[in-house]
């Protein structure tokens, strides 16, 4: 079975969680994220994307189970297998004022401008002005450090800001492998936590964090046109036409088993 096939066992009634406990033992794990779901009739579905196609009658999440030190990268074209949910708008009234300082500073570093506002979004509610308790600044707080770091001398200065914030953002693109979620919880937690936990860190604030960027950057600024343009609009929609693609790294085998006996205690 190739790497990047997806896991898909089916599990028509109880009586067959057996021989699919003894071949998922036998075979190496390659999700990061694993889930049981039934139907209306009370099939069962285990799986580790979204289930389409032939099996989008199985509606119902049953248990979800996620394995920490997984190397899963998802393709973040689209919100096909990732759950992110939707977001509100920012009822900020200075929410577009700094799309001209996005676009260019995004240009400028090879990232996505709709990514940036996303995260700015979530840093500062588009405050030039916020202060973390930990001292982060401006409207995509960084610490003084990492202002220092990427050369900003006045992080209350949304150019300024801004421009060392996509500094920051294209540094742990390139350092994650252009992985958007790790690089996004880099930017929270420190991209030595998503070295030391080989992912998002286990951290809840950071987990929450990464879901709410997402989450924007999917409901609200991935396709405005505000920020982004109508150029990147028809390239998002062309690249959303086909079904996502998702690549694993291996876990160990005892993952699989863990898994199975998981799909024991949801199925009781």
């Amino acid at each position: 079975m190739p790497n990047t096939a997806p896991l898909l066992s089916r599990c028509w009634s109880s009586i067959l969680l057996t021989s699919i406990a003894l071949s998922a033992v036998t075979v190496t794990a390659h999700a990061g994220n694993m889930y049981i779901y039934k139907d209306q009739a009370g099939q069962v579905l285990l799986t580790n994307v979204s289930p389409s196609g032939n099996f989008d009658k199985f509606t119902k999440k049953v248990k979800v189970t996620y394995y920490k030190d997984a190397k899963v990268h998802e393709s973040n074209h689209n919100n096909t297998y990732n759950n992110y949910g939707t977001s509100t708008a920012s009822k900020s009234s200075s929410r577009n004022a700094y799309d001209s300082y996005i676009r260019a500073s995004a240009a400028r570093h090879g990232i996505d401008p709709g990514l940036m506002k996303a995260m700015m979004h979530t840093e500062s509610a588009f405050n030039p002005n916020a202060r973390s308790p930990v001292g982060a600044q401006g409207l995509m707080q960084l610490m003084p450090a990492t202002a220092r770091r990427f050369n900003v001398r006045n992080a209350w200065n949304p150019a300024e800001n801004i421009e060392g914030s996509a500094k920051y953002i294209a540094w742990l693109m390139k350092r994650f492998n252009n992985n958007v979620e790790f690089a996004v919880a880099g930017y929270n937690a420190g991209e030595g936590n998503v070295d030391k936990y080989n992912g998002i860190p286990p951290f809840k604030e950071t987990r929450n964090y990464v879901k709410r960027v997402m989450s924007r950057y999917h409901s609200l600024y991935k396709n405005d046109a505000g920020v982004v343009g109508s150029a990147m609009i028809a390239s998002n929609a062309d690249s959303n036409s086909g079904l996502q693609k998702v690549s694993y790294g291996t876990s160990s085998n005892a993952h699989s088993a863990s898994y199975v006996n998981s799909a024991f205690e949801a199925l009781r």
